[in-house]
């Protein structure tokens, strides 16, 4: 039975409404160019939506503005002096296995190398390294399944938090061994799903996350640029798409109305997309939301591996006949 989520009815509105978010997201556009920040920024400018971040920040319970101003001071650290002496790397699919093992006793639910590409900057952003090292935290189950209430909310901020460290202390053992890394553990620093999908974590899914065999999308994101020399990972086919263009379980759940059944062209590349104008009210007005993601078939603990099986073996035969 569906959860009776809210009501998309707001008590808030903008007196003259910014351009559409999908506009600045380059909805139906047919060249390829890099992504705007629209919400969440870095101050690098303005943003045309800025007054409904700011209404967000304000109106969230005070131990969550906390807990999130922490997560921004500790993130100070994401950078720092780089050891004098560097580590010569003479096997770098060793040196991938050993920071693949610090980020998994560190925590990390998934962990993956890619090379660093300029769809994961924003426009005017800059960031001249080689290499991406995308880690996966996934966040409590039980607790997400209160989504749209505080509960859920401090599960998700505590979840990139923790993800935050683990980056940070990862970029601090690459600079002690004398090579460049720099942590990333916000969304309006660094696009982390493209490189998350270039490094194996998993696809995108209709809810414009990133669907993972093992997690499904109930995890988060950060990452490492750095230039010490690694071998990479490839990205996977785990049969994402084969469930989304034919389950319907976030279209429906979602109360904004804000996800459709077709892929659509954005900055000249047909994928999923999510009507941004009618998300982020809702996301506003429900602490962080994240119906689509609970909702997923996928992110029901256990059943990710099961289902890429039979997604996969069903295309296989699919296309045998």
């Amino acid at each position: 039975m569906t959860k009776p989520f809210p009501t998309p009815n707001y008590h808030f509105s903008y007196r003259n409404p910014p351009v559409s978010g999908n506009t600045i997201n380059g909805l139906g556009e047919t060249s390829p160019r890099r992504a705007r920040q629209v919400f969440h920024g870095s101050g690098a400018r303005k943003l045309e939506w800025s007054a409904l971040e700011t209404f967000f920040g304000l109106t969230m319970p005070l131990h969550i503005f906390i807990r999130n101003a922490l997560n921004r001071w500790e993130l100070r650290k994401a950078d720092g002096p780089i050891a004098q002496k560097r580590t010569t790397v003479s096997d770098p699919e060793e040196m991938s296995r050993k920071l693949k093992a610090i980020a998994t006793q560190t925590g990390a639910g998934a962990v993956g190398i890619t090379p660093m590409t300029e769809d994961a900057l924003f426009e005017g952003q800059t960031a001249d390294y080689k290499t991406a090292i995308v880690i996966a935290l996934p966040q409590d189950y039980e607790t997400m399944k209160a989504v749209t209430t505080v509960k859920a909310a401090a599960e998700t901020v505590d979840t990139y938090r923790d993800v935050s460290r683990i980056v940070m202390t990862l970029a601090a053992h690459i600079r002690s061994l004398g090579w460049r890394a720099r942590a990333y553990g916000e969304s309006s620093d660094l696009l982390h799903i493209p490189l998350a999908i270039n490094a194996g974590v998993g696809q995108l899914g209709k809810h414009g996350s990133v669907i993972g065999t093992e997690f499904g999308s109930n995890f988060r994101l950060a990452t490492v640029l750095t230039d010490i020399p690694l071998a990479t990972d490839s990205a996977v086919d785990i049969g994402v798409d084969d469930l989304c263009l034919g389950c319907q379980r976030c279209t429906i759940d979602c109360p904004a109305d804000a996800i459709s059944d077709q892929q659509h062209l954005v900055r000249g590349k047909k994928k999923w997309y999510v009507d941004f104008d009618r998300c982020v009210m809702y996301f506003v007005k429900t602490f962080g939301c994240g119906i689509c993601i609970e909702v997923c078939p996928w992110s029901r603990p256990g059943r990710g591996p099961s289902l890429s099986q039979t997604l996969l073996a069903k295309r296989a035969k699919r296309d045998s006949t």
